[in-house]
This record gives structure tokens, C-alpha cells and sequence, in this order.
């Protein structure tokens, strides 16, 4: 379910208006995640490292209200919920897109996450996964400690659903560390929502 936002109220409309007509109206950030705690947690229970973390950052996006914004038409729908496109690694070195439903509950979206992995690793191609628009679209680069990113993006395609990739892990000081690039328009949010989505994470991780 989605709910227009009036345009005429929104103390963002001047903002809206202004960025909306970029070419590239995304910007983004990189920064360092303390993932110690989930880590841990992964190798405790033996749960995949990267659905932990999926799910974490996914319930973390759904906190943060502008992140479930969404640009239609030129008019700004707000989403009851966002899900995951996330891109799923092959063992032949490939890649494919996914499309993983949120659930708080992390057991249920764990049985989701791995049903979906499975079937993305057993295909071929690049098919595009039909999520729509209330999606996070999600990347992982386990091989590269990466400290800035940049997408590939097809200009004629209005697109307005943020973007987050997780880099390798590294060990620093007895913490386990990755940096996260995250990437948003502008037109729907300003740095101070990516800072609520990143301590929200952050809190998130240390459970």
C-alpha cells in the first residue's frame, strides 16, 4: 500500500522541486559500520552472515520514513513498507537480481532470503527481478574494502529507490568493520535521514 504525499504541505516542497530535475539527483555517502556484534552473532547460530545483515539494513530503512519515498508521475508516494533487490553472487562469477519481501520477524525472512538465493544461483542470465518501485535496492562486494562507490545508471530511467552495498569485512582493534556506501535522491531526502538510517543500522547491528 502507498499514500500520495501532498506536494503543497511538504516542508520539502522547495527541495522537491529543485532537485527533481536534475539529470543525477542522487548523492551519496561512505562510511565505516562496527558489524562486530552480528558477526558474532552469524557464527554463534551458524544464520548467513549476509541475510543478517540484509535483513538489519532492510528493517532499518523502514524506520526511517523517507526512505520509503518514492517519485511516480512527479507526484511523491510514500510506501507502508520497502523490500529488497538485492544482487546475488554465482559460483561462476556472475551475478543475478533478486527479490526478497520484508519481514520484521527474521526467521520468515530468512526462509524467503534463502528460497530466493537459491533460485537466483541456479539461473542464468540477467533477468530483472519485477519488484517495482517499494524496494532498497542492495549490492554486496565481499572481495573489496571499497571507500567510495559509484552505480551504473540508465539516465532515461526514472528511478528514485535508494541503493546500498556492503564492502568486505575487515578486523581492526578486535572489531569486525564494513564500510557501506548509500546512495539516495535527493529530491526525497538530505543528509540528515541518511544520518537517522545510519545510526538506526548501527543500532541494529550491535543486537
Amino acid at each position: 500500500m502507498k499514500t500520495k504525499l501532498d506536494l503543497q504541505t511538504w516542508n520539502r516542497k522547495d527541495h522537491f522541486q529543485f532537485f527533481n530535475t536534475f539529470e543525477e539527483p542522487f548523492f551519496g555517502v561512505c562510511v565505516e559500520m562496527d558489524c562486530t556484534r552480528t558477526y558474532q552473532l552469524s557464527k554463534e547460530s551458524g544464520e548467513s552472515f549476509f541475510i543478517l545483515y540484509l535483513h538489519k539494513a532492510l528493517a532499518a530503512a523502514n524506520a526511517i520514513e523517507s526512505f520509503r519515498y518514492r517519485i511516480i508521475d512527479d507526484e511523491v508516494w510514500k510506501y507502508d513498507e520497502v523490500h529488497a533487490s538485492a544482487t546475488i553472487n554465482r559460483p561462476n562469477g556472475t551475478f543475478g537480481f533478486s527479490f526478497i519481501d520484508f519481514h520484521p520477524d527474521f526467521t520468515d525472512f530468512k526462509k524467503l532470503a534463502t528460497d530466493e538465493i537459491i533460485r537466483v544461483q541456479n539461473s542464468e542470465g540477467l533477468k530483472r527481478s519485477g519488484a517495482g518501485e517499494n524496494v532498497i535496492h542492495f549490492s554486496a562486494l565481499p572481495w573489496i574494502k571499497f571507500t567510495s562507490l559509484s552505480h551504473a545508471r540508465n539516465f532515461q530511467y526514472k528511478d528514485s529507490c535508494p541503493k546500498i552495498s556492503f564492502s568486505k569485512t575487515t578486523k581492526t582493534n578486535g572489531k569486525v568493520m564494513m564500510n557501506i556506501s548509500i546512495h539516495v535522491h535527493h529530491a526525497l531526502m538530505d543528509g540528515y535521514e541518511v544520518g537517522l538510517f545510519i545510526d538506526e543500522y548501527q543500532r541494529l547491528l550491535n543486537l
